[in-house]
């Protein structure tokens, strides 16, 4: 379980994951060896699963971001498991989620342009074997940008 200590600890390491164990102490008011000690303890447990950095898809060229909701045809496991497998290789696609509802699945995706979209949707899901149907929404404005989750 996790005390309020732990908490506040990942609290702090959302906002930013380069503290340092003596900046970690400060904020929590521990010794640095403890700080560092409670890191570790929460690494372990996989409460922390790793550090990555935010980049900034407009720098790097990726002007369209959209959600895809993708509806099987067919259900057997091995056509789901196809599935799986292929978006899994698709660098355009950051998430995806198995959903209940109309749709089965539902993806979020950075491309170059609304051409590489295009491509991604009419080349490389609908083709699939067990895709009925693809529907697309594009991202006009992020006004909230991925918050840390809640501790």
């Amino acid at each position: 379980m996790l005390d309020e200590m732990d908490k506040r600890l990942l609290a702090a390491l959302q906002g930013n994951a380069h503290l340092t164990a003596q900046e970690l102490g400060a904020i929590l008011n521990l010794s640095p060896s403890q700080a560092g000690r409670r890191r570790q303890r929460l690494e372990a447990e996989g409460y922390i699963q790793g550090y990555a950095a935010r980049l900034d898809a407009g720098k790097l060229g990726l002007t369209v971001q959209a959600f895809i909701q993708v509806t099987l045809g067919v259900h057997g496991p091995e056509h789901g498991r196809g599935f799986v497998s292929m978006v899994s290789t698709r660098p355009e696609v950051i998430c995806a989620w198995t959903l209940t509802g109309d749709a089965d699945y539902l993806l979020r995706v950075y491309c170059d342009d609304l051409s590489a979209l295009n491509r991604l949707i009419h080349d490389i899901l609908l083709p699939h074997p067990a895709v009925s149907r693809v529907q697309s929404q594009i991202v006009m404005d992020q006004f909230k940008r991925d918050a840390p989750l809640p501790t």
